[in-house]
């Protein structure tokens, strides 16, 4: 049997290489205003982010960039916009990606017979839903796939 930790190490020995995508958290001061910061980096795959240390659910995904002087024909393009400048005003540069949102998965609690965001254990094999809809499925299966991806692209 293979343990979440287990494979979740093998993933990273696999990524050695692979560029990584910024991680940002939200921040308002008085003097800065609001604004997204880099609180690290992670290797984005499907519904998880993986950094060095820690598994991660992903949420918000956006790209860094100055929203210029568009017209918006939604007031959901226009809030995409502001979130975009905000990565922008915390220190990314323009064009990067940025996950903001993002949570915690107990890899512990997962190893441990449980389940932690998209990751559960069901009959002790390591699952992942790869959609708040879809079915789970073997995460070794799971990580296979996509980092071939991320490595032939």
């Amino acid at each position: 049997m293979t343990t979440t930790s287990e494979l979740l190490a093998s993933a990273r020995a696999m990524l050695a290489g692979v560029p990584k995508e910024g991680l940002g958290e939200e921040r308002s001061s008085r003097w800065r205003g609001e604004r997204i910061v880099r609180v690290g980096e992670a290797w984005h795959i499907g519904v998880l982010l993986l950094t060095d240390d820690r598994a991660l659910a992903t949420a918000e995904i956006l790209r860094a960039a100055d929203p210029g002087r568009r017209g918006y024909t939604a007031e959901s393009a226009r809030a995409r916009a502001a979130r975009r400048q905000l990565a922008l005003r915390g220190g990314f540069d323009e064009g990067d990606v940025v996950h903001v949102g993002w949570s915690v998965i107990d890899v512990d609690a997962v190893d441990a017979g449980g389940s932690s965001g998209p990751v559960a254990s069901i009959d002790g094999i390591p699952q992942v839903r790869w959609s708040k809809s879809g079915a789970y499925m073997p995460l070794e299966a799971y990580l296979r796939e996509r980092i071939d991806l991320m490595r032939n692209l």
